[in-house]
This record gives structure tokens, C-alpha cells and sequence, in this order.
């Protein structure tokens, strides 16, 4: 088949829109399908970015919004695909492929992943809740099926009553994971003294995650605030000493790190150097328990907690729609209450205080990743969403 991606991020840049799409796009190629990706140009750097097995088209933008960018072009350059697959949200991208299938009707098939609600800072709310309103519903409308990471997301996010009025519509693909390289290993001696950890008497808590304004709701400067409550809960006498180790890139990184010594805690939270997709299961395999504190809606699912159950990482996270959905809380790993300090560093300290429970955690979330989670299976599921298309 002759597939067209549309996301409105792409590799190099690292978040979970573009990981999802980069997975859908190798994976599908890798079947034999022909596979195009069409995202907007933000940087010409970009450019250098190849993949063999398909085409990426980086469109210079008529306008830009965040992560969104309008681009009218897609209008004729998608009007030979078989499947036009487009990633929502894209602001202004997403306009144009709506408007395209209201043109083409049943001679093309529009495929849409819904990946997030938008909820935005204090200036583009009103927008995102003008378009959540009236702009949305039709485009997912417009779609012939549409894909959620979980089923407990669609039904707690703006798109609850549409799943209600046509549940036939939505189909639950949640993210995958690469097994072939997401698996446990031993600590790389390398990183342990390149960032100075001492695995005999430390414990490591890792956040894996964009960096940038676009991902504000990944928590981290909640994580670093959270840091006193975190050593009261180890007590006078810890059994572990612990470092927070935060691996991402992004325009916010300088804040954090503002924060960090603000609070004084330079000794205990690190920032890694930019890491390479090749790198990052190595990073995972020297935590011994992996974090994401999000704070709101805009976290649907968090791929980073299946990459770190495959790597038998356990795993705690806030008790959103769609992330806990991963966490058998109590088997590999605890959710806890949005933006609550105490309850979140009960549940880290229950972890990383007691050996026994941490193994077998990680164990657990090993196999869920890999009965769950495949890569294999989940492309496969795709493709015969496609075919029946």
C-alpha cells in the first residue's frame, strides 16, 4: 500500500508524537508498504535527517503555532495515497487534510491517531477551547477509524462523547516498544562514572522526556520541588542515598536547571548530555525505578514507562487517563494522586527501600511489556486496520 504519515513533529526531534509516528513508518515500511512522512520544515538541519526505507517530506510552513504549522500543500501532495494517516493534534495541518477528505469522500481513506487533548498555558487556551468546540469533532468525524492509545483515555478526554455516539469508529493501538533493543542489561560502567553514581550505596530515579515548552505537563519542575519530601520519606537513617537523573533536550532545560540550584540540589539531581536513540536503553538499565509526574490531560499514555518495563524497570507515575493504564499499581510499579508530593515519594521510597519488591516489579513489567507492547504485534495490528480499509 502507498501510506502517507502526517505528523506535525518529526525525528531528529524527540517526543511522543514523533516516536509514534517514526515506529508506525519503519515498521509499516519494513512490510513492504510504501511509506511517506510529511511534517513541517522547523529547522534545516532537519534536512540531513534520512531513513532508507522511506521518504520524509519536510513542507516549509505558511504559519506557525507550537507545534503546528499550516501547510496548504498538503491539499495535492496527498492525493494519490492509498491511506492518509494523520497524527492529531497538528494545527494546521489537520484543517487541510479534513478539508481534502471532505473533497474525496470514500476515494480516500483518512486514518487519524488521537494522541492528546490540547490544553495549552494561559494565551492559547481560548484558542485550543474554541477548536476542541467546533474545529475537532468534525475532523475526527472526517476520519473512516481512529486509533487511541487506551480506551481509558477516549473516555475521559475531549473526544468522550464521539467514542459514545460511534464506538464502531475508534480502535485502541496503544504505543509499541522496540524489544530488540529495550531489554534488561547490566549497568553500563561507562555512565556510572561519567555521571558519578555510586550503584553500591545510591539509588538512581530516572525521568526520560522532552525538555521543551510543548511538554510543560511532563512535571519536571514539580519532580525538583518534590526532592525535601522525597528525603523526609527515606528518614534520619536511609537506607539508599538518591539522585534523580533527568535525560531530555528542549528550551526549558536551562529553567530546570535554574531550579536545581535554587533549591540546592546540584549534588543530587543531574541533567545527562544529549542522548542518541541508540544510547537510550543503556540509560534506562541504570535506573533502578523510572518516574513520570505529569500534571495534566496532555499525557496520554507515556511511552517512556513501557520502554523502562521492558528494560524490567519498575515504575511510578501520576494517576492520569491513559498512563495508568501501563501500571498495574502494585504489581510493576504505582501510580500516585496528580501533583501530590507525599504521595508520590511514598510510593518511590516503597520501591527503592526494599530490593525484593523492586525485582520483582521490574520482572513484572517486563512481561507486560512484552506481552502487551510488542512492536511486531502492534505493527501488525495496524496493517490489517489498513488492508481492511
Amino acid at each position: 500500500m502507498k501510506i502517507a504519515q502526517v505528523v506535525c513533529r518529526f525525528k531528529p526531534y524527540k517526543g511522543g508524537i514523533s516516536n509514534m509516528a517514526y515506529d508506525y513508518s519503519l515498521g509499516l515500511a519494513k512490510l513492504g508498504h510504501q511509506i511517506t512522512v510529511f511534517t513541517p520544515l522547523y529547522n534545516e538541519q532537519d534536512k540531513d535527517f534520512k531513513i532508507p526505507n522511506f521518504e520524509i517530506k519536510r513542507l516549509t510552513s505558511f504559519g506557525k503555532l507550537g507545534n503546528g504549522a499550516f501547510l496548504p500543500q498538503l491539499f495535492w501532495q496527498l492525493k494519490n495515497f492509498e491511506i492518509v494517516h494523520l497524527h492529531y493534534p497538528f494545527f494546521g495541518g489537520a484543517e487541510v487534510v479534513w478539508l481534502l477528505k471532505l473533497l474525496k469522500k470514500e476515494k480516500m481513506k483518512l486514518v487519524i491517531t488521537y494522541h492528546m487533548d490540547v490544553i495549552g498555558g494561559i494565551f492559547l487556551k481560548p484558542f485550543f477551547k474554541f477548536h476542541t468546540k467546533f474545529i475537532m469533532p468534525r475532523i475526527i468525524n472526517a476520519a473512516d477509524k481512529v486509533i487511541v492509545t487506551s480506551v481509558d483515555y477516549a473516555q475521559n478526554s475531549n473526544i468522550k462523547e464521539l467514542v459514545e455516539k460511534n464506538p464502531a469508529k475508534f480502535i485502541e493501538i496503544p504505543p509499541s516498544v522496540d524489544l530488540t533493543r529495550f531489554f534488561p542489561s547490566s549497568k553500563e560502567k561507562e555512565l556510572l562514572y561519567k555521571y558519578g553514581i555510586h550503584p553500591e550505596f545510591e539509588k538512581i530515579l530516572l525521568f526520560v522526556g522532552a525538555l521543551d515548552k510543548a511538554h510543560y505537563f511532563k512535571g519536571v519542575d514539580f519532580l525538583i520541588r518534590s526532592f525535601d519530601v522525597l528525603d523526609h520519606f527515606r528518614g534520619e537513617n536511609p537506607l539508599y542515598q538518591l539522585k534523580l537523573l533527568v535525560v531530555g533536550e528542549g528550551n526549558l532545560k536551562e529553567k530546570y536547571k535554574n531550579l536545581v540550584a535554587k533549591e540546592g540540589l546540584q549534588e543530587k539531581v543531574i541533567f545527562s548530555e544529549p542522548v542518541s536513540d541508540s544510547d537510550l536503553p543503556n540509560y534506562y538499565n541504570l535506573a533502578d525505578l523510572v518516574v513520570l509526574p505529569s500534571i495534566d490531560r496532555s499525557e496520554a499514555f507515556g511511552i517512556t514507562l513501557i520502554e523502562a518495563m521492558a528494560c524490567a524497570k519498575p515504575v511510578v507515575a501520576s494517576n492520569l487517563p491513559g498512563v495508568r493504564n501501563s501500571i498495574d499499581s502494585g504489581i510493576n510499579g504505582y501510580t500516585f494522586e496528580v501533583k501530590n508530593e507525599g504521595d508520590m515519594a511514598y510510593r518511590i521510597n516503597a520501591i527503592l527501600s526494599n530490593n525484593v519488591l523492586r525485582d520483582k516489579m521490574g520482572q513484572a513489567g517486563q512481561t507486560k511489556a512484552e506481552k502487551f507492547y510488542s512492536q511486531d504485534i502492534l505493527i501488525k495490528k495496524l496493517e490489517n486496520l489498513y488492508k481492511e480499509l
